[in-house]
């Protein structure tokens, strides 16, 4: 492997499975469920080992036709580290299988230097990316979150398309297709961050929102502001609306009612 200088077990059960490091993520979801199929012990070792920092839930399987079962049986599986020569069944046979039946969960392959056929078959068979042998923990790790942000992006576009595209609570009326709002029929003159706030406050009227949970939602995880960021657009979103729209929760953050 790479300059990692692991040195795992010689052999390991047929079947294996590694709990997360952490019990959730930062986000506050379950680990994601992650499988293995390798058959060569020391890597399997180092992908458990390692994988769980992601953190995921880490099963492994050294066996082509086992792994082919808990790929299709014992799902959801949010990634598949899939090596290419297994024994029961090749990789390139369980790839082939799994998107022939639907499965669209993402698979990184792991190959061995020089077989650029295998990569390019892979590739074409419905495999998401690969890493040659001996590679890099950290570039394994970083390929995997790329993999798990392309699945968050197309479950949020999915999501997207079956959700309502327009809204209407009293005098205001919200299009999220064309990014325009109305009150009384007059256009408002919304900045970016406004209307994703107003959009997000008109699809849950009368509930009350924190200012974290109105960061995390709106403006997303990896933002670091502060309140005032929050308290500074609902500002601004008030003088556009006038008064009745969003109110005060006092202890708590802000609600949104559609006044009449």
């Amino acid at each position: 492997m790479a300059a990692d200088g692991f040195s795992g077990p010689r052999s390991m059960p047929p079947v294996l499975t590694i709990a997360a490091m952490n019990a959730e993520t930062s986000t506050g979801a379950p680990p994601r469920r992650l499988l293995v199929i390798e058959d060569e012990p020391d890597i399997a070792a180092l992908l458990r080992m390692h994988l769980a920092e992601l953190p995921a839930e880490v099963t492994c399987c050294a066996d082509g036709r086992e792994g082919l079962r808990l790929a299709l049986d014992d799902g959801p599986w949010q990634l598949l580290v899939l090596d290419l020569r297994l024994p029961g069944l090749g990789g390139l046979d369980i790839c082939r299988t799994l998107r022939e039946r639907g499965d669209r969960m993402p698979i990184l392959m792991l190959t061995a230097r020089g077989s650029e056929l295998d990569r390019v078959l892979g590739l074409e068979l419905g495999a998401d990316d690969y890493l040659t042998k001996p590679f890099s923990v950290l570039e394994l790790q970083a390929r995997i979150r790329a993999l798990w942000r392309r699945l968050d992006e197309r479950g949020r576009a999915v999501a997207l398309d079956a959700a309502p595209q327009q809204l209407q609570r009293g005098p205001l009326r919200i299009s999220r297709r064309e990014r325009r709002a109305w009150l009384r029929d007059a256009e408002l003159a919304l900045a970016p961050r406004e209307f994703d706030l107003l959009w997000h406050f008109m699809a849950a009227p009368g509930r009350a929102f924190s200012r974290e949970e109105l960061l995390r939602e709106v403006w997303g995880y990896g933002h670091d502001g502060y309140d005032h960021t929050v308290n500074t657009h609902i500002n601004r979103l008030r003088n556009k609306l006038g008064a009745g729209f969003i109110h005060t929760v006092w202890g708590v953050g802000y609600r949104f009612e559609g006044a009449e």
